[in-house]
């Protein structure tokens, strides 16, 4: 009991420190992307980030210098190579990760926007409220407020719900951390393969479209809702996992029954790719015996939120991959350099 209460009034006290020590609050209100109307400070200068999503934004954004705390599964989430392009992630603070937080932690790095996954618990969010921290939610996802902060919200429109979402809240972080320009030019770029790689697969009618699995640890896939199923229907692929809604762990009867012939895998997760080759149980699936198992370059992010890079590169990389005779002219390499200088200010073939 004295421990509990000696721990209480220690956190009491940091909330006090930090609440003297914090600046006027701005005039400005915004709205999170799960319709939480939030204050935040005129002057954003520190900022913790608890969501691998908004952190793989601000480091294209260049924003890294105002980033004083990261989510402590960040290696796992962005893969343990992503240092290179974000040198100083391993210096900074772990105060939390997607559905927890350390509030003592945090408040010693007193910062002006904490960033949270639209689902972290709401006990977390108000935690760090009652801490007189501003709380902003990311989804990259439109729909309405009772669904956006579920992990796998129900989605009417997928297109469309994931291209107006996925703006909103570039547009959201870059106008925190003072990046607009970079946020606009990075939706800009996001189109400009899009025309191209639709053109090219116009003629493809539903049933020939080549049957895809994401795999990715202990089974767990992208079904309808998530941003990897859009990945490959604008890849001219058929998401064999449609049948199931959001992120989720089949089984190997499932996977089984499904018969893809391609499997992709994504580049955090190489030990699956070495898993499927030797495992008796996945001998007998096409994409198996074909050898057609593709470890997906960096920049083709087929997570279930959309990233920048995926959309800009990786819809391109994968219809490549899947109708190479189709996009004989295309350079990855080049396309993925272009990319990694502007916004990543390297090259891309740098880290290969």
């Amino acid at each position: 009991m004295l421990a509990r209460f000696a721990s209480a009034s220690k956190t009491a006290l940091a909330i006090a420190g930090l609440l003297l020590a914090t600046p006027a609050w701005a005039d400005r209100t915004i709205t999170d992307q799960i319709g939480r109307e939030v204050h935040v400070p005129d002057q954003v200068n520190r900022v913790v980030i608890l969501q691998h999503q908004t952190l793989n934004i601000a480091v294209q954004l260049d924003a890294m210098d105002k980033v004083v705390g990261v989510l402590d599964e960040w290696k796992k989430q962005l893969g343990a190579k992503y240092v290179r392009l974000a040198p100083t992630l391993p210096e900074l603070a772990m105060p939390g990760g997607l559905t927890k937080v350390n509030i003592e932690e945090l408040l010693t790095l007193k910062p002006d926007v904490v960033f949270v996954t639209n689902y972290a618990p709401a006990d977390m969010v108000k935690q760090i409220e009652d801490a007189g921290l501003a709380v902003v939610a990311i989804s990259l996802l439109d729909v309405p407020p009772e669904e956006a902060v579920k992990m796998n919200p129900a989605v009417k429109d997928e297109p469309a719900a994931i291209d107006a979402g996925f703006a909103a809240g570039v547009r959201l972080i870059a106008d925190i951390l003072d990046r607009k320009d970079q946020g606009e030019a990075m939706i800009a770029v996001t189109k400009k393969s899009r025309t191209l790689v639709a053109e090219r697969l116009a003629d493809i009618p539903e049933d020939k479209r080549v049957p895809v699995y994401m795999a990715n640890p202990d089974l767990s896939t992208y079904g309808r809702g998530k941003y990897t199923g859009l990945m490959m229907e604008r890849a001219g692929a058929r998401n064999v996992a449609n049948e199931i809604a959001g992120f989720k762990q089949v089984t190997m009867e499932d996977v089984l029954k499904w018969n893809p012939s391609v499997i992709f895998v994504q580049e955090r997760y190489p030990a699956v790719v070495d898993e499927i080759r030797t495992t008796a149980s996945w001998q007998t699936i096409d994409a198996v015996r074909n050898g057609r198992i593709s470890l997906m370059p960096e920049y083709a992010k087929a997570w279930g939120y959309p990233m920048p890079e995926a959309m800009a590169l990786g819809e391109l990389w994968m219809a490549k991959e899947l109708y190479p005779e189709r996009f004989a002219d295309i350079d990855m390499q080049k396309e993925a350099d272009a990319y990694y200088k502007e916004f990543y200010r390297t090259d891309y073939r740098a880290g290969q």
